[in-house]
């Protein structure tokens, strides 16, 4: 049986060895990413909420959130897109 050269099998063997570690490592991000967007869309879903409470409230504003200062918006203002809480 023919065989390549030993140092040529270690090569190999090493990059293997690399490409299997990498694409652990790209499994665990991707695990963690996963979780993360599942975090995300929890406090999404929890900002969308207390905004619908703020709102009846206080009805539509702006609201600064270094100060708690808050500014109506009007119709004007509603039809163009902005945050608003």
């Amino acid at each position: 049986m023919k065989k390549i050269k030993e140092e040529q099998l270690a090569t190999i063997r090493q990059q293997q060895t690399e490409l299997n570690s990498l694409l652990n490592e790209l499994g665990y991000l991707e695990t963690t990413k996963h979780g993360l967007l599942h975090k995300f869309a929890g406090i999404s879903q929890q900002v969308e909420e207390y905004k619908i409470e703020l709102e009846k409230e206080y009805g539509t504003v702006n609201i600064n959130i270094e100060t708690g200062e808050y500014t109506e918006i009007t119709e004007t203002e509603e039809e163009t897109p902005v945050a608003h809480v």
